[in-house]
């Protein structure tokens, strides 16, 4: 088992920051954080996620209009805004990530598990990287409140690519934190079969 202090860092402490200190995140830090969370499980290893890191202000104000009201100002101020996405075309690289068996052919043609596999995978892989991000000392703001069609034509244009969630990054300001919200006890979420 982990230590208190893993555990901590990557649950029990860890909160959804809204507002950020003015310090920036490197590059470094972001490839060792996907370096974690590539790591972990997807369906035959399909890997369909994909991340835009939106750190510039040109790119800034591209994200912007596509941007629900309420979740401007923080993203604007965050250092990093990472774009997670889902590669509708994942199963073209099955040959190569899956190689054992034809992966590839259970997919061509079949657009309902093309989406199922590529959202759910995608969406693993999204959670995955935010306890990686947390990992490597980052905090994160996961959201939605965003346009999907507006982020793929600013960012996916001409691509496979399809928008999934956004995830702001950076070093929280834990004097801007409000309390924690409740969560579900295992008797109120869990049953054992």
């Amino acid at each position: 088992m982990l230590d208190n202090g893993a555990l901590d860092r990557l649950f029990r402490n860890a909160r959804t920051h809204n507002k950020w200190l003015d310090k920036p995140v490197s590059e470094a830090t972001l490839r060792a954080a996907w370096d974690l969370a590539k790591m972990g499980p997807t369906s035959a290893n399909s890997s369909p996620a994909r991340i835009v890191f939106v750190v510039s202000a040109a790119a800034k104000e591209k994200l912007k209009p596509a941007l629900a009201e309420g979740n401007v100002a923080k993203t604007m101020a965050a250092p990093v805004t990472a774009i997670i996405a889902c590669d509708m075309a994942f199963y073209e690289r099955l040959p190569e990530l899956f190689p054992h068996t034809d992966a590839r052919s259970w997919f061509v043609g079949n657009e309902a598990l093309i989406g199922s596999t590529a959202f759910r995978n995608g969406s693993l892989q999204g959670a995955y990287f935010i306890l990686a991000a947390r990992a490597v000392g980052l905090d994160c703001g996961p959201m939605s409140g965003f346009d999907s069609a507006k982020v793929d034509e600013a960012f996916f244009a001409g691509t496979t690519l399809k928008s999934n969630f956004l995830c702001n990054l950076g070093y929280g300001d834990p004097a801007k934190l409000h309390p924690r919200d409740k969560r579900l006890s295992f008797d109120e979420a869990c049953r054992i079969a």
